[in-house]
């Protein structure tokens, strides 16, 4: 059969992408490598966004690095009515509201929250490395305890903020994933969080993952975006990512490649 097989002319460009480009093809069709490698891409693309977060693991690796913890749930029951109604995902159950609104006021000026989004794989795999990348650049500010939600969509970030008195949210959530990125976190950054803020009030870090924008640069990016919100006292459209200026003299970074697909809003 290696007669029949044809292979792209593209093929030498594949090493700048992992875009499904300069596959072949056997008569009309696909080889068969590439079409057995789609059909595991198209299954861990669904597998990501059923697949349960495993807080209980999330909790411990968190304290495990001397975070303090908090553990909500949105006012979706399950992943069923999750997917269904995405109002329940930006809003907390009843018992996680009454929980948030009983610890001391500390009034942070940052409150992280991770929350399983579309995929609980990047919340769990992403969520950790990151903190590990950005909390040593916060040495000046009052962080609040980590708050990990289960069936979170982004708004849910904005009563969790307002309900502790935070000046600055930070969600950080699993995105839609895409057939070469099943594991790409969000990062959403609110000034004044409150229920009813629109997503023009939020600034967004997208594809956060070794293989797109890696935990340093992403970090160099939340740190400049956290630095001027609290300065100019604002997020969202008003608020501009000139981050990059400041890498021009340091070595580049590595190109992102891939799908980036935010969607858990």
């Amino acid at each position: 059969m290696s007669e029949f097989l044809e292979k792209n002319p593209w093929n030498a460009l594949r090493q700048f992408t992992n875009a499904r480009i300069a596959l072949g093809r056997a008569g009309n069709s696909l080889p068969t490598a590439p079409l057995l490698a789609f059909n595991l891409s198209h299954a861990q693309a669904r597998d990501a966004v059923h697949h349960p977060l495993d807080t209980d693991v999330l909790h411990e690796q968190l304290r495990t690095q001397h975070f303090t913890t908090l553990d909500v749930h949105s006012a979706a029951p399950d992943r069923e009515h999750y997917l269904r109604r995405p109002d329940l995902g930006r809003r907390l159950s009843e018992e996680s509201r009454v929980a948030l609104a009983a610890v001391p006021d500390g009034s942070p000026e940052v409150v992280f929250v991770i929350g399983d989004g579309l995929s609980a794989f990047a919340a769990s795999k992403q969520s950790l490395p990151l903190l590990r990348a950005v909390i040593p650049r916060l040495a000046d500010w009052k962080i609040g305890p980590v708050v990990v939600a289960r069936q979170a969509r982004v708004a849910l970030g904005d009563e969790i903020g307002e309900l502790l008195n935070a000046r600055l949210v930070v969600m950080l959530i699993g995105e839609r994933p895409g057939l070469s990125s099943p594991d790409s976190l969000g990062i959403y950054l609110t000034y004044g969080p409150k229920v009813g803020c629109s997503d023009a009030q939020r600034n967004c870090i997208s594809n956060v993952r070794p293989e797109g924008l890696d935990y340093p640069l992403a970090a160099h990016k939340l740190h400049y975006l956290l630095t001027h919100a609290r300065r100019l006292g604002l997020t969202g459209v008003g608020l501009k990512d000139d981050s990059d200026a400041l890498l021009a003299d340091t070595p580049a970074a590595p190109a992102i490649s891939g799908e980036s697909n935010p969607g858990a809003a």
